[in-house]
């Protein structure tokens, strides 16, 4: 007596490798980091945790983009398959997370930078999840160096005072 199909049939077998799937995630989990560890650094609301699930929330959905796009169940001609959808689907989400971030109190806009970074976060883990893991590394870098050295340059300038 064989195994009934509801348990045959629980898991669905990947195009990609397991192993490829996990290196992506690996990759977006370090990019997401080292975004958010810099805003976790500076004491900013959405942090390593934040910054870390958004990244491998959107790699999930580029990865499933892809599964989706070979799964046997969608290979019918009634079903009409848009994989660039999800991934306008992650933005719109992303877009919409980092907008409640900023806010306008006393005459300053507060959180643009954390809004910006979660959005980079999305659009990195994006990248990861579809397999463009060079393209995220070296944005991640051009990122963190970014926000390291814009900082560094802040110390050292002169600020306005404020009005009276």
């Amino acid at each position: 007596m064989g195994m009934p199909q509801e348990l045959t049939s629980f898991g669905t077998q990947t195009t990609l490798a397991l192993s490829s799937i996990v290196i992506r995630l690996l990759i977006a989990l370090a990019c997401g980091a080292a975004i958010g560890f810099e805003r976790e650094w500076r004491s900013h609301a959405a942090g390593l945790r934040t910054h870390i699930l958004v990244c491998l929330s959107a790699a999930i959905v580029a990865i499933l983009t892809i599964e989706i796009a070979h799964h046997p169940a969608f290979d019918r001609e009634e079903v009409r398959i848009d994989p660039l959808r999800l991934v306008e689907a992650v933005t719109a989400g992303v877009a919409f997370l980092a907008a409640g971030m900023i806010v306008y109190t006393r005459g300053k806009v507060k959180g643009l930078t954390t809004g910006a970074g979660l959005w980079f976060a999305g659009s990195i883990g994006l990248s990861c999840g579809l397999g463009f893991w060079q393209i995220a590394l070296i944005a991640t870098g051009f990122a963190v160096s970014v926000l390291w050295l814009v900082n560094k340059l802040e110390a050292k300038l002169p600020r306005p005072r404020p009005d009276p």
